[in-house]
C-alpha cells in the first residue's frame, strides 16, 4: 500500500474491471430513490450485490417479519434489486448472511478490488488484499450510477505486529489491544496496512476480524497484503476465477504488496507477546484492557467517569468474577466458522450457566452449514446452546435481538456504545473464547483457565 501501482503500465491487464458495490437494506433506499428521480439506471448491475442483514430476525425467517420498520426495509431492498436488475440474496436464500461475511466466503471479494458499501465495516474486505471502505448514501447513489466515486486520498499507516500470540489470544484481542494503546482516533485520516509475523500467521478469518475493526480506530480502511493464505482461502469459491483465469489472477495478486522501499506516513509497532485476552470496560472500543488487569484509575475526565457510570463500574476495579447476563457470538466481526470452532472448543463437555442467555448467530447460511457438517452443533447443543439463523443480530438494536436495559452482555461484535445493543444495554466486547468462558461460568473469566 505504500506505493500506488499502475497495473496497466506494468503490462498487467487482469482484471479489466475490478470494482464491486455491496448493498444492504439500511443505506440503499435513498440512493435508489435518487436514481429514479433522475431517470438513471445502474451503470454496471453485474458488479452490484444486495442482501438484507441488519433488520433480519434470527428466528422464523421463513415467516413474514413482524416488525413493520424492518419488514419495510427488507422488502424495499428486494424491490429495488428487482427493478434495477441486481443480484439479490434474500432471507432463506442459502447465499444470504451478513454482507461482510458473504463477500469473502463466496469469492465476491478478491485481491486488488475496490469495494464499497454503505456500511462502516466494509473495511473487513481489506483482509483479502482489497481496498475497501464504507461510504454514505449519496456516495452509494454515485457508485450505482457511474461505478466511480470522488474521495480524498488518505494518509498511509503501517501497523506491524511481530512475535507469537500467546495461549488464548486471538485476532479480536490484537485489535482491542491496538485500540487500547492508540485510542479510537489513533488512525483517523489513515488507511492502515497490517504487517508483521503475527499478522502473517493469522488465518483468513482472523485477518477479516482484524480489518473489520480498523474503522474503530478511526481508520478509513485496513488491509493485509495477499499471500498464500489468501490464495488458498479463495481457490474454488463460487465467484473465484477458474482454470487459466485463476493462474492469471494469482500472478497479478502476488504483485499487490508494498514495495521493499515503501514509505508510509506513519509506522506503528507492537509485540504480540504483550497481548493477552482482552475485554472492554467502557463505552467505546478503545476502552479495553487485558482480562487480568484493572480498570484505569488515573483518568479523571468527566467523559471517562460518565462511561463508567453507565457501565456500573469503578476505577481500579477488576472485572474477573463479574456476573454477566447475555453472551452474543456473531456479527461481521466474529460470526465466521473459525469463531464457532473456538467457542465450541472451550464449551465442549461443559454446561451453559443457567442464568445466561446466549445468542449464537452464524454470519451466513454457509457458516451454518459448516457448523453442522463439522458436528459443532452437537457439541454446542450438548452444552446447552442453540444456534440461531444468520443476521447481524445483537450487534446493533435494529432487529429483535436486543439486550435489556441494565443487563451485561459479553459480545463478540464491534461496538459498545451506549445503547448499541439496546437502550441501556451494557456491552463488554471480547473474543469468542472470552465469550465462551463467560457463558459457561456465568461471570467474566480468563479463558486460559478453562483451556
Amino acid at each position: 500500500m505504500g506505493r500506488p501501482r499502475d497495473t496497466e503500465s506494468r503490462g498487467r491487464t487482469y482484471p479489466a474491471l475490478y470494482r464491486q458495490a455491496l448493498l444492504h437494506e439500511v443505506t440503499s433506499p435513498q440512493a435508489f430513490a435518487g436514481l429514479r428521480e433522475r431517470g438513471v439506471k445502474v451503470f454496471r448491475p453485474d458488479h452490484v450485490y444486495c442482501m438484507p442483514d441488519h433488520n433480519t430476525p434470527t428466528h422464523d425467517q421463513d415467516k413474514p417479519i413482524e416488525d413493520p420498520v424492518s419488514k419495510t426495509q427488507v422488502d424495499t431492498l428486494a424491490k429495488n434489486a428487482a427493478d434495477f436488475g441486481l443480484a439479490h440474496f434474500g432471507m432463506m436464500d442459502k447465499r444470504n448472511g451478513i454482507i461482510h461475511v458473504v463477500g469473502p466466503e463466496r469469492g465476491l471479494t478478491l485481491p486488488g478490488m475496490t469495494i464499497v458499501c454503505g456500511d462502516s465495516h466494509t473495511s473487513t474486505h481489506g483482509a483479502m488484499g482489497a481496498v475497501a471502505f464504507g461510504i454514505g448514501t449519496s456516495e452509494v447513489e454515485m457508485v450505482l450510477a457511474s461505478q466511480c466515486i470522488l474521495q480524498s486520498r488518505p494518509k498511509t499507516m503501517r501497523i506491524t505486529i511481530d512475535g507469537e500470540l500467546g495461549k488464548g489470544v486471538t485476532a479480536k484481542d490484537m485489535a482491542l489491544y491496538m485500540m487500547s494503546q492508540m485510542t479510537t482516533s489513533g488512525a483517523t485520516g489513515y488507511f492502515v496496512e497490517y504487517a508483521g509475523s503475527a499478522v502473517r500467521n493469522l488465518s483468513m478469518e482472523g485477518r477479516l476480524t482484524l480489518c473489520n475493526l480498523s474503522i474503530e480506530m478511526g481508520a478509513r480502511g485496513g488491509m493485509v497484503a495477499p499471500d498464500e493464505v489468501t490464495f488458498d482461502y479463495i481457490k474454488g469459491r463460487e465467484h473465484a476465477p477458474k482454470g487459466a483465469d485463476w493462474e492469471k489472477a494469482v500472478a497479478y495478486w502476488k504483485t499487490l504488496k508494498s514495495d521493499e522501499d515503501a514509505v508510509f506516513d506513519k509506522e506503528v509497532r507492537f509485540d504480540a507477546a504483550d497481548i493477552q485476552p482482552m475485554i472492554t470496560y467502557g463505552t467505546n472500543p478503545g476502552m479495553g484492557m487485558g482480562i487480568t488487569e484493572k480498570i484505569p484509575a488515573d483518568d479523571k475526565s468527566a467523559s471517562f467517569q460518565k462511561s463508567l457510570d453507565y457501565m456500573g463500574f469503578q476505577p481500579g476495579e477488576s472485572l474477573l468474577g463479574k456476573k454477566i447476563d447475555y453472551v452474543f457470538l456473531g456479527a461481521c466481526t466474529n460470526g465466521r466458522i473459525e469463531d464457532f470452532r473456538a467457542f465450541a472448543s472451550l464449551v465442549k463437555g461443559k454446561q451453559k450457566a443457567d442464568h445466561v442467555i446466549a445468542w449464537l448467530v452464524p454470519g451466513s447460511w454457509m457458516v451454518d452449514a459448516q457448523i453442522r457438517e463439522e458436528g459443532l452443533d452437537k457439541i454446542l447443543e450438548e452444552a446447552g446452546f442453540a444456534i440461531r439463523q444468520p443476521g447481524c443480530s445483537a450487534c446493533l438494536a435494529m432487529n429483535d435481538d436486543k439486550i435489556p436495559a441494565g443487563k451485561y452482555s459479553v459480545s463478540t461484535s464491534n461496538r459498545n456504545f451506549e445503547g448499541r445493543q439496546g437502550p441501556g444495554a451494557r456491552t463488554l466486547l471480547a473474543s469468542p473464547l472470552v465469550a465462551a468462558a463467560a457463558a459457561v461460568t456465568g461471570v467474566i473469566t480468563d479463558p486460559r483457565e478453562l483451556m
